[in-house]
C-alpha cells in the first residue's frame, strides 16, 4: 500500500485489475461534494447551516488519501455492483450466507480492504499485508465475526464481478498455505527492535567493563591457561605420589619374601597393612620411608655381599649413605625402593634355584 489510499487499492483488489486511479476517485468525492453543496443551497445560501458546511472539510476524501463509502458505491456502481451493510434488515431479509457469497468489503478507522473468492477458496486482499491470506470456508464466519467484534464495519458485494485470471486458475487447482503473511513493515520493524536490543546490550557492556573486547578474551584466554597448568600439576602430583606407595608397597612385599620378613609382626594382614600405608600422612609417610631406607642401608652393610653388587646398588640407587645427614627426595626414594624390590626379587629366585 502506498500512502493511504487504501480505498483504491481495496476497489482494485476486488476487482483484480488497474481500474481506479487516485484521481478518478477524487473526481467522484467532488462530485459528491457538489451534490451535497446543492442540497444544502436548497435551504438558502445564506442560511447558517449552509455557511457552516462550506467551512467544514469534505467528508468524502482528505489531503491523505481516504475516500468514503459513498466514494467507494458509486465507484462500484459503474460496474453493476451494490453494496450491503454485513447484518443489516435488508441483508436479514435477503437470508445472505457469507459463504455463498463472492466478495466483502471491510472498513475500520479510515481502512478499507477486500475479501474475496477466488477460484474455490477465499483470500484477505488485504493491502498492508505482503500477499494474500488464505481463509478456509470453516473460519470465514468466524472471521467474520471478530471483524465485528473489533469495530469494523463490513458490506457484502453484490453483483457480478469482472472476469480475472486468478479466479479461472484458483478453478482449477487449490493453493496450500503454509504461513501467514506479515504485515508490510513488521520484518523490518522486528529487525530494528532486534538491533535497539543488542545495542543497548553492548553500551551496558561497556558501560560495566570500559575496555576493549580484545583485552576480555586475552585476560580470559590467560586465565584460563593458568587453571589448566595447576591442574596438570595436582595431576601430576598426585600420580607420583600413587607410583611412590606402590613401589614402597613392593619393596615392603619384597621385604616380607626374604630375610627381612620377620621384622614384621606375623599376626598383621597384607591388606590391613596397605590399607594403614594409604591412610598415613604425607609428612608421616616420607619419615616412615626415610627410616626405613637407613635401616636398610644398615642391615645390607652388615651383610656379607660382594663389594660389586654394593658399589652396583649404590649407583643405581642414588641414594646417601647413612649418616651425611641429608634428607632423599622424592625421585630418589623411588628410585632406591625400586632397586631394593628388585634385589630383593633376585636374591629370592636365587634361593628358590638353589633349593
Amino acid at each position: 500500500q502506498e500512502g493511504s489510499l487504501c480505498a483504491q487499492h481495496c476497489l482494485n483488489n476486488l476487482l483484480q485489475g488497474e481500474y481506479f486511479s487516485p484521481v478518478e476517485l477524487s473526481s467522484i468525492a467532488q462530485q459528491l461534494d457538489e451534490e451535497e453543496r446543492m442540497r444544502m443551497a436548497e435551504g438558502g445560501v445564506s442560511s447558517e447551516e449552509y455557511r457552516t458546511f462550506l467551512q467544514q472539510p469534505s467528508v468524502n476524501m482528505d489531503d491523505s488519501g481516504f475516500f468514503s463509502i459513498q466514494v467507494i458505491s458509486n465507484a462500484l456502481k459503474v460496474w453493476g455492483l451494490e453494496l450491503i451493510l454485513f447484518n443489516s434488515p435488508e441483508y436479514q431479509r435477503l437470508g445472505i450466507d457469507p459463504i455463498n457469497e463472492k466478495s466483502f468489503i471491510c472498513n475500520y478507522k479510515e481502512h478499507w480492504f477486500t475479501v474475496r473468492k477466488l477460484g474455490k477458496q477465499w483470500f484477505n486482499l488485504n493491502s498492508l499485508l505482503m500477499g494474500p491470506e488464505l481463509i478456509s470456508d470453516t473460519y470465514l464466519a468466524l472471521f467474520l465475526a471478530q471483524l465485528q467484534q473489533e469495530g469494523y464495519s463490513i458490506f457484502v458485494v453484490k453483483g457480478d464481478l469482472p472476469d480475472c485470471e486468478a479466479d479461472q486458475l484458483l478453478q482449477m487447482i487449490r493453493v496450500q498455505q503454509m504461513q501467514r503473511p506479515k504485515l508490510i513493515g513488521e520484518e523490518a520493524a522486528q529487525s530494528r527492535d532486534q538491533r535497539l536490543s543488542r545495542s543497548d546490550v553492548d553500551q551496558a557492556v561497556e558501560v560495566n567493563h570500559p575496555f576493549d573486547g580484545t583485552g576480555m578474551l586475552d585476560e580470559d584466554e590467560e586465565n584460563f591457561q593458568r587453571a589448566l597448568a595447576l591442574s596438570r600439576q595436582e595431576i601430576d602430583m598426585e600420580d607420583e605420589e600413587a607410583d611412590l606407595r606402590r613401589a614402597i608397597q613392593l619393596s615392603m612385599q619384597g621385604s616380607r619374601r626374604s630375610e627381612l620378613s620377620g621384622s614384621l609382626p606375623q599376626n598383621v594382614p597384607q591388606s590391613s597393612h596397605s590399607s594403614q600405608t594409604d591412610s598415613l600422612s604425607s609428612e608421616e609417610l616420607r619419615r616412615r620411608r626415610q627410616a626405613y631406607f637407613e635401616k636398610q642401608q644398615q642391615q645390607l652393610q652388615q651383610q656379607d655381599q660382594t663389594p660389586d653388587l654394593q658399589d652396583k646398588v649404590t649407583l643405581s640407587s642414588g641414594t646417601p649413605e647413612p649418616g651425611t645427614g641429608g634428607d632423599m627426595s622424592e625421585e630418589d626414594m623411588l628410585q632406591a625402593a625400586m632397586n631394593m624390590s628388585l634385589e630383593s626379587v633376585r636374591n629370592h629366585l636365587n634361593s628358590e634355584e638353589e633349593k
